[in-house]
Formats: structure tokens, sequence, C-alpha cells
């Protein structure tokens, strides 16, 4: 369902000129909660997300789940920044932070070990180099399940 998701959404949410980071759904008692996280596009970095720009989103947003009716039942809408511990999701997500630190986990083990903590160094050839107490690890882009910021 994320996935489909994922692509009903991002449209309206570019025409505003924002990018769609992530979304979460959680069942919560008799509905449940549709998290939806947008931050500034790339060009925009130094700017945070406003509430006003999360209520124009949110407007956005319940314009097309009113039209499609893609989750059945009651459900609460909520629209955030990523945050501080944003996920990393696209190529265009790791390049936008390298020299960060970043936490990755991989679907399969890499040189023996799935989780990497440590500075994002570079992005070439569908892989990603990540500094992690002195050596460096290439992790190819596909082998990641999730990957996010992760500040001191």
């Amino acid at each position: 369902m994320r996935d489909a998701l994922m692509r009903l959404l991002e449209p309206p949410i570019e025409a505003l000129d924002y990018e769609l980071v992530d979304i979460e759904f959680a069942q919560a008692g008799r509905g449940g909660v549709l998290r939806i996280f947008i931050d500034r596009r790339a060009s925009e970095a130094g700017l945070s997300v406003t509430v006003e720009d999360c209520a124009r989103a949110s407007h956005a947003v319940s314009q097309v789940l009113e039209a499609e009716d893609p989750i059945k039942g009651h459900y609460t809408l909520e629209v955030s920044s990523p945050g501080f511990d944003r996920i990393l999701r696209k190529r265009e997500h790791f390049e936008r932070f390298l020299g960060e630190r970043i936490f990755a986990q991989m679907k399969l083990p890499v040189e023996g070990r799935r989780r990497f903590v440590g500075v994002l160094k570079s992005i070439a050839d569908g892989s990603i180099v990540i500094e992690v107490d002195g050596l460096e690890h290439s992790l190819p882009l596909e082998g990641i399940q999730k990957a996010r910021l992760r500040p001191d």
C-alpha cells in the first residue's frame, strides 16, 4: 500500500514544489493514521518546512485522497517535516547529504554486516561509500533496505 500511496501522492506534492520524503500508515483503534513527510526541494535546502507548508500539502493531498479513496475506513491525515533523522530513499537524497553522518541497513550482509553508521563520503556507479571507524565501505543503493540521517 505504501508504494501505491507514494505514486498517488507524489505528483500533487511536487506540484506545490515540495518533495515527498516518506509515508507511514499505522492502524490505531477503529481507524488509522496516515503520516506524510514533506521537505523543501534540494535547491531550497536552507529553508525549513513551515506549518503553512504542511497545511498547503495537507489540503492538496486531502483532495486526491477523497477523489481516489485508496484507504478504506476512517483515518487521520498528518503532514509534517521529515525531522532531523530524515529518511534517505533516493539517490538524490544521498547526493544532497554528502558529508553527513548516516545510518544504512542492508537487505543482505555486505562485508559480513548489515548495519552501518558513519559519514557518507561519495556516490558513484550505483553505490554509496560510507566511512565507519576510519574504514570505507561501498554499499549498493539497490541493496539498502533503509537509510536515514544520523546526527550525533
